[in-house]
């Protein structure tokens, strides 16, 4: 849709909140949105100068505009994550997280059961959760069990087959598992005070259950029963010792929900701290794909709200690493600075950031500390799905960065039996090419690599990765020629952005099956190849830029830059020196000349 047509239709748009959705001309659902004004942000996509080229793309398809009032901005926020979980549209955020979650049901019934269930039917019956992990919720039943005497037996205990005695006890409770609800030993009141326990104890409030004991105990105590007092004793300090392992942040706080976000590009992580009691009750993170350049708070705004429908949280205050707009009024969003939310904060980063990292670490190989035989099952895989002629013990692989043309550099890992061999690990300062020319780049350091293997006489790697397209790998094969070493090694080229491998010459590049293990290998030296050139071209620009712009300023010159590098090491340890740390090094005069600049520069 034009910007002409859609100013045709703007004015039918109502002012008031609501959302939008977007249609492609084959009545495809493209976009869902909402808002607090309806036309303005409709409007907005069509009279902004977008920079993403997604959101341009989105823009474009749209062929029909539909759109629903509603009575305020919360009742849109709503809807909005209701309509997206149900049609899933192409450039909404896509929340990856389609787990069933185990709820702990208190059933419906005379002398209800507890039980583990990952179906939530509307049978009249209480479901507590749902809960991240089904082996937290075996546990905490083992535990409930252990310390609140409840029936696990299917019989059906009403009132009239009680009464006429059509059940036995059972082992449960000559174990003391059991009250006996089936010979008529325990009353409807006194179930219940142990279903109201364990209420408690899975909302974090052991506290109540403690008290409910050492009343007990007391009472046992003052009827002069020690024994059974005692017993209840033991109960009490093991539930005190429970209480202690649990994360407990502070006894202050009541019931918060905790977000932090970590974006990369087009993904998210978001990590959910539900606390309750002051207890950490639950711990969840999600991966997120973003589709329109959405910034971090749009992203943990969606989330947040998916999450706390998804776990049932009532909790009235929400904290978060920086401002958002929550539409509910009675909720209070808290960017905590320092004190027990801070500290909650940062936990919740640190566990966003170990999600994040061990989900890299599942997308790629490691092969350290493996045997032979595993190390060479990984490395005959790749040969095959290659057809390699020898089995690729030896693999390098060259990447290219440059910045505005400038400090063009090279790097090469080098992997031996699937594992860095980082003693060969090589850096390369481009000598001959200049601008931006990564074909005449990449021929140069694969001719300088290989001559050199070659004049020395050093072992060939069975496999060469250039990290690529099809002009680098043709620039490189180039270079292969002009040493006379064709046939010696065999040379790919992987995809930039993608994880596919290519032959030169070849229509078709081969797909690595998405969960091998040679895949997870690739992947593991792409990334390598990555940091090692990452950080050796930042270091060489941070020192080059540095450089040239000291060598403009009249009165010192490439030696005296020279000489500041070599005594200080880095260009931070130059910009942090006073006056007189450096006329030491270069003269008062200089040292005055330099201090003057690098004064204007912070000033600026």
């Amino acid at each position: 849709m034009t910007q002409e047509v859609f100013q045709q239709i703007a004015h039918t748009i109502p002012l008031s909140p609501g959302i939008y959705k977007y249609f492609d001309n084959a009545g495809a659902l493209l976009y869902v949105g909402k808002a607090k004004s309806l036309r303005k942000r409709v409007s907005s996509y069509f009279t902004k100068t977008f920079t993403g080229y997604k959101t341009h793309e989105l823009v474009q398809r749209i062929h029909r505009i539909e759109f629903t009032i509603v009575d305020s901005e919360q009742d849109a926020f709503l809807l909005e994550n209701a309509l997206i979980k149900e049609y899933k549209p192409k450039y909404n955020i896509d929340l990856k997280d389609d787990k069933t979650y185990p709820y702990i049901i208190i059933k419906k019934e005379p002398f209800p059961r507890i039980f583990l269930t990952r179906k939530k039917i509307n049978d009249g019956s209480e479901y507590l959760g749902p809960f991240t992990s089904a082996g937290r919720v075996r546990e905490l039943i083992g535990f409930v069990k252990q310390y609140i005497p409840l029936r696990s037996c299917k019989l059906n205990l009403t009132a009239a087959n009680i009464q006429k005695g059509k059940f036995k006890v059972c082992l449960e409770y000559h174990l003391g598992n059991c009250k006996g609800p089936c010979e008529g030993l325990q009353t409807t009141e006194d179930y219940q005070e142990g279903i109201q326990m364990v209420r408690n104890v899975l909302k974090g409030n052991l506290g109540a259950v403690i008290q409910h004991y050492t009343g007990l105990m007391q009472q046992h105590a003052s009827n002069l029963d020690f024994e059974k007092a005692a017993m209840i004793k033991k109960k009490i300090e093991h539930l005190e010792n429970y209480q202690a392992k649990s994360v407990i942040v502070s006894k202050h706080l009541t019931n918060l929900d905790v977000f932090s976000i970590l974006k990369d590009d087009d993904k998210a992580y978001v990590n959910y701290l539900m606390v309750q009691n002051g207890t950490i009750v639950q711990t969840h993170t999600v991966p997120v794909q973003t589709r329109l350049e959405e910034s971090e708070e749009e992203v943990l705004e969606f989330v947040i709200g998916n999450l706390r429908s998804a776990f049932n949280s009532m909790a009235h205050e929400i904290i978060v690493p920086f401002p958002i707009h929550y539409p509910d009024p009675e909720v209070v969003i808290t960017v905590p600075k320092a004190g027990d939310k801070r500290k909650l904060l940062d936990l919740s980063v640190k566990n966003v950031s170990y999600f994040k990292d061990e989900l890299r670490k599942k997308k790629i190989l490691h092969l350290e500390g493996k045997s032979d035989m595993e190390q060479k099952k990984v490395l005959y895989e790749l040969q095959n799905y290659l057809q390699l002629p020898e089995l690729p013990v030896h693999i390098e692989c060259f990447d290219n960065s440059n910045f505005q043309g400038a400090y063009p550099v090279s790097a090469m890992v080098c992997f031996k039996n699937g594992t860095p061999s980082k003693e060969d690990y090589r850096r390369f300062n481009v000598k001959t090419v200049e601008g931006i020319n990564d074909f005449a780049t990449m021929k140069e350091v694969v001719y300088r690599r290989y001559k050199r293997l070659r004049d020395e006489g050093l072992d060939f790697p069975q496999l060469v990765i250039i990290d690529g397209g099809k002009g680098q790998l043709g620039a490189a094969l180039e270079s292969i020629r002009d040493l006379g070493l064709t046939g010696t090694t065999t040379l790919v080229g992987l995809a930039k952005n993608e994880e596919e491998l290519f032959f030169a010459g070849d229509k078709e590049s081969i797909k690595l099956p998405w969960n091998s293990d040679s895949l997870k290998l690739v992947r593991r030296i792409r990334d390598e190849v990555h940091r090692f050139g990452i950080t050796f071209h930042r270091n060489q620009r941070s020192k080059g830029t540095f450089k040239n712009e000291l060598e403009q300023i009249p009165g010192i010159g490439p030696q005296t830059v020279n000489q500041l590098l070599k005594t200080f090491r880095s260009v931070k340890n130059i910009k942090d020196q006073t006056e007189k740390a450096l006329s030491e090094v270069i003269g008062a005069q200089k040292a005055g000349i330099l201090a003057k600049y690098l004064q204007k520069d912070r000033q600026e």
